[in-house]
């Protein structure tokens, strides 16, 4: 029997190459909230071969014209430009704000949005409850920042939730392109519920960023006999002390897992303190009774 492999790979081809020049189709990215953050996105965007267009409460005309981003300090005349994507790159702590202030009306009816919080279930919460039904979202987390991901991407996560996409083709090919920018960069791409992503944030970025503020709060000084674990900790507070405390704060207020962690590191040192007292007690307690030899050879006076 003999079965024409051939005849299936001019198709197969075809189809592999549709399939990459929809990936690569250009998109109008808008950005809102144009800090460190959504620069450090945009610069990756523009390179990519993508339109990108930015608002913000602060003036950053100066740096969009200097990365060739389209800037707009009204966000009407932001949402006028119809971008396919709005990306919101606020802090945890303005996210809430930001939304119920945003001309949201004069988007395209099936914009796609998504945003880079560190957590996860607060912003799907305000998505989904602030944006109309014909929106596409999509929650992004790049567990990565301005200092880590400087050079390359390759191997860095990317955590994302397909919150609410539409049926129709053109709007997964339009959550694909984006994600795509991710995976063509390297990024370990990383598919996981909001919810799952808050759960072990809480066990990881949380607690991280406490430690650091922790030995921060410290003020841990180089030395002249630093240890390679020495220097790990010094490590962890420079890239977690110098945070906004801001930050630090929303990634408590707004994990609901992360005072259940909170208490697990408390206790923890508790017990590890604990065991060493009572180890230090249990050898003063065995030398005050321990039998010594008496000196002199005792006695009373002549």
């Amino acid at each position: 029997r003999v079965v024409a492999f051939d005849a299936a790979q001019p198709f197969d081809f075809e189809a592999k190459q549709r399939s990459s020049l929809e990936k690569k189709r250009k998109l109008k990215i808008g950005i809102v909230g144009f800090g460190n953050f959504g620069q450090f996105l945009a610069k990756r965007f523009i390179a990519n071969g993508h339109e990108v267009m930015a608002t913000s409460r602060s003036d950053y005309d100066e740096a969009a014209r200097a990365l060739g981003v389209r800037y707009f300090r009204d966000p009407d005349d932001f949402c006028e430009m119809h971008p396919d994507v709005v990306i919101f790159c606020t802090s945890i702590l303005s996210m809430e704000a930001t939304i119920n202030s945003f001309p949201i009306q004069r988007l395209r009816r099936n914009t796609l949005v998504a945003d880079v919080l560190s957590v996860k279930q607060f912003p799907k919460q305000l998505f989904l409850q602030r944006l109309p039904d014909n929106f596409d979202i999509v929650c992004l987390h790049p567990m990565f920042g301005p200092d880590s991901g400087k050079g390359t991407w390759k191997g860095l996560p990317l955590v994302y939730d397909k919150v609410r996409v539409g049926e129709e083709k053109t709007r997964q090919d339009r959550v694909t392109r984006l994600l795509s920018i991710f995976e063509d960069e390297g990024c370990r791409m990383v598919e996981m519920t909001c919810e799952e992503h808050d759960r072990q944030a809480a066990s990881t970025q949380f607690i991280t960023h406490t430690v650091g503020r922790m030995l921060g709060t410290m003020q841990l000084e180089q030395t002249t006999i630093n240890t390679k674990g020495y220097e790990s900790l010094i490590s962890l507070v420079d890239n977690t002390y110098n945070d906004s405390f801001d930050l630090y704060y929303g990634l408590f207020m707004y994990n609901k897992n992360a005072t259940a962690e909170l208490s697990r590191l408390e206790l923890a040192f508790s017990q590890v303190k604990a065991e060493l007292f009572e180890r230090l007690h249990t050898l003063i307690r065995d030398d005050i009774f321990e039998d010594k030899p008496r000196v002199g050879g005792g006695g009373g006076g002549e």
